[in-house]
């Protein structure tokens, strides 16, 4: 039941009263937060004074102790102190008022909730923090279910300053002492205006949404639902609930958040720290793989093959090929004896060992058995002063070098260029065109110096393969200082053998810098993957199959939360993503939450989107959209300058709206719009359909509806996703003759 202003005549003055007596509370609550900071000071003092000496000389061990605690000390009070800062804005945003069930006869508990707790010099509790158990009724009460909640209020705070409370009464009637206020918490937070980053939605969530934040922490927790729904909040809180409830589990093991692009994981950044929570790792697709960034988008077609399972089988015969430039025959003067193994011998020695080994971890194993079919190519004198004699071997070392180096995944990719040669390697997986697309792809990362998304997953597949690159001493893979550059004779350019990769430096800025895009492509160094304790997957319906295994490898011992909506997925093969999906989870039990609610679109654009995406997916999962503004999307014919027009939608919708707008044109047209990039003093942003998913608006100026359908991979889908992006207000223009522009 939302509560109206018709049980109060005198609302103006009865909501600012009751305005004053929250202020007072909320100033107490950070008075007490000004003691805390106080005394994580003074720790830090007292900390910062710990293990001080005059003695030089040896550290005796009760100095050493003092030097450790100073450091315990010192971190456990800053963190305090970090803490205590990031919860400063809106602190205290909830409070229960309930019955007397709850309370001392004659008494009415009221408890506030807030981003932490925070207590009293008594130890009572000021604020309760939202994730405490005692905090759950807050999310959960409803009027069929009070849970014991008279009242749920929600306090709107600029700062350390409330601005305004909106009740939600959970009774049929208010006791003759319970004022009520406002239109109802979640509609008033429904018609604020969105910005360049998420809100959190701690103080607005619904029970349905709560009951999956508090879902057991064991297992996999899917969250489906359409567009608007809430989704990603709902798992972003959930994270921060589950390092509430367990954490030593999950700070210890880590969390690792995965967002679909890098606009993504800017929009949602804010929202985690400002649960109180900063122990998570926030990656998008891209940034998965340590050592690797990628944002480049493939052609559709090339995605498809590149995210199949079936490129696989091209990685495996890749990564089993000698490297570039081994040698094909093996000589050597061993003990007296000339070796000779030819090319079919080694190519088998090679097979022999790559079928228990990864190619990194087996340069000793490799030694082993290029030792052995050496001595059973001779078998003469005695097998130990042969084997004694090989191992000592110069001619050995520097063949082993060329014939097993460390090998970087990504060198094995970018050797796939040649569209005959990938045509070759993966017959009977590949089709021609396809093998000659990945060659294609891989070329213009050679060009561009970039990765593509779709590669990362390619790139942790061969790491997976090779294992990790074997670091070696120094003096074994020349690593050269500066000063050493003047005895190697260089003058200008060197070519510097650096862990087994070709780097050029110059001594003109006194730093080895890569110079070309094949370089900058294997910059940084392919690390084991980090295993989390909890993985949280949005836009999953998005994943293709090897970006799910890559995923997997992080999270073989984790708890997962998986959020999507099919109906918005740009990824074609369904099927063959669920699978590889559920083999990531491995056999973890799943519990399903389904979102039906659609906040974010008023009930004029949604149904808008709903007419573009039912004659494609007729089983779409369509939210019912709880708001009307009364003002459908403007849909209109442009003809001319594409630019002209955008101006002119751009400036009515900033009249009309103070919030976020993004103009969201296909691909062809981004770079002539990016103009108005930051136009309405930072509020407009251009961004390209794909990129959009997860993201929010006041209002969309969407371009080309055909245009942005053609060329997505998930064709209509994209679509649906772009037209159900906007808040408030949306403009739809179409080119009269789109392919002349």
């Amino acid at each position: 039941m939302t509560a109206s202003s018709s049980l109060r005549p005198d609302l103006g003055d009865v909501a600012a009263t009751e305005v004053a007596a929250e202020q007072a509370h909320v100033d107490r609550v950070y008075a007490e937060l000004a003691k805390a900071d106080a005394r994580a000071a003074s720790v830090a003092a007292e900390g910062l004074a710990r293990g001080r000496t005059d003695r030089t000389g040896d550290v005796r061990d009760e100095e050493m102790t003092g030097l450790f605690e100073r450091d315990a000390l010192m971190y456990a009070a800053a963190r305090r102190r970090a803490t205590l800062e990031k919860q400063y804005e809106g602190l205290v945003f909830g409070r229960l008022d309930l019955g007397e069930e709850h309370s001392e006869p004659g008494e009415r508990e009221v408890r506030h909730i807030g981003r932490l707790g925070v207590r009293d010099d008594d130890y009572e509790p000021l604020v309760i923090d939202w994730r405490a158990p005692a905090a759950a009724a807050f999310y959960r009460a409803t009027p069929v279910e009070p849970m014991g909640v008279l009242r749920r209020r929600v306090l709107r705070c600029s700062g350390s300053r409330v601005i305004g409370v909106e009740d939600d009464l959970m009774v049929p009637e208010a006791p003759e002492d319970l004022v009520v206020v406002g239109d109802g918490a979640l509609m008033a937070a429904l018609t604020r205006s969105r910005g360049r980053q998420m809100r959190d939605i701690v103080a607005t969530i619904q029970a349905h949404q709560d009951a999956a934040i508090r879902a057991t922490s064991r297992g996999v927790v899917e969250i489906s639902g359409g567009p608007g729904t809430g989704k990603t909040v709902v798992a972003l809180h959930r994270a921060a609930y589950l390092l509430y409830s367990e954490r030593r589990r999950f700070e210890s093991g880590g969390i690792l958040v995965v967002g679909p692009s890098a606009a993504y994981t800017a929009y949602i950044e804010r929202v985690l720290p400002s649960l109180g929570e900063d122990s998570v790792a926030l990656r998008a697709l891209g940034d998965l793989v340590d050592g690797v960034t990628a944002t480049r988008m493939d052609h559709p077609e090339v995605a498809a093959v590149k995210g199949s399972l079936r490129i696989r089988r091209l990685l495996a015969r890749a990564a089993g090929r000698p490297p570039e430039g081994a040698p094909t025959v093996f000589r050597a003067f061993i003990a007296g004896h000339a070796v000779r193994l030819d090319e079919p011998q080694l190519a088998g020695l090679r097979k022999r060992v790559l079928r228990g080994h990864a190619h990194n971890l087996a340069t000793d194993q490799a030694r082993e058995a290029l030792a052995q079919a050496a001595w059973e190519s001779v078998r003469l004198g005695e097998r130990e002063h042969f084997l004694d004699a090989f191992d000592s071997s110069r001619d050995v070392d520097e063949f082993m070098a060329a014939w097993w180096p460390q090998v970087d995944p990504r060198e094995v990719l970018l050797r796939l260029v040649d569209t005959d040669d990938v045509s070759r390697l993966a017959g009977g997986v590949l089709t021609h065109d396809e093998a000659a697309a990945v060659a294609v792809s891989n070329r213009e990362a050679l060009e561009e110096g970039t990765w593509s998304v779709a590669d990362v997953a390619l790139i942790d597949d061969l790491a997976a393969r090779l294992g990790p690159v074997q670091e070696a001493a120094a003096e074994e893979v020349g690593f050269y200082d500066i000063e050493e550059l003047d005895d190697l004779g260089a003058h200008g350019v060197q070519d510097v053998q650096v862990g087994g990769m070709s780097r050029m430096a110059t001594r003109s800025n006194a730093v080895i810098t890569p110079v070309d895009a094949r370089e900058r492509l294997l910059q940084g160094r392919i690390e084991r993957p980090t295993s989390y304790a909890h993985v949280l997957v949005d836009e999953a319906q998005d994943l293709s199959p090897m970006q799910w295994r890559m995923l997997g490898r992080r999270g073989r011992s984790a708890s997962w939360t998986v959020v999507g909506d099919a109906a918005q997925a740009s990824w074609g093969d369904l099927g063959e993503a669920l699978e590889a999906r559920r083999a990531a989870y491995g056999s973890l039990p799943i519990q399903s939450f389904h979102m039906d609610t659609n906040y974010r679109n008023a009930r004029e654009i949604f149904d808008y989107a709903r007419r573009v995406i039912l004659p494609v997916v007729p089983d779409a999962d369509i939210p019912n959209a709880v708001r009307e503004t009364g003002i459908d999307p403007r849909e209109m014919v442009i003809d001319g300058s594409v630019e002209r027009h955008v101006g002119m939608a751009l400036e009515e919708l900033l009249q009309e709206v103070d919030g976020s707008i993004a103009i969201i044109p296909p691909t062809r047209w981004h770079d002539r719009l990016r103009v108005f990039d930051g136009a309405g003093d930072g509020r407009v942003q251009v961004i390209d359909p794909l990129s959009t998913k997860g993201l929010e608006w006041d209002a969309t100026i969407v371009l080309d509806p055909e245009g942005i359908a053609q060329e997505s991979p998930g064709g209509a889908r994209v679509l649906y996703v772009v037209l159900t992006r906007a808040a408030h207000r949306m403009s739809v223009l179409r080119p009269h003759n789109p392919t002349s522009a």
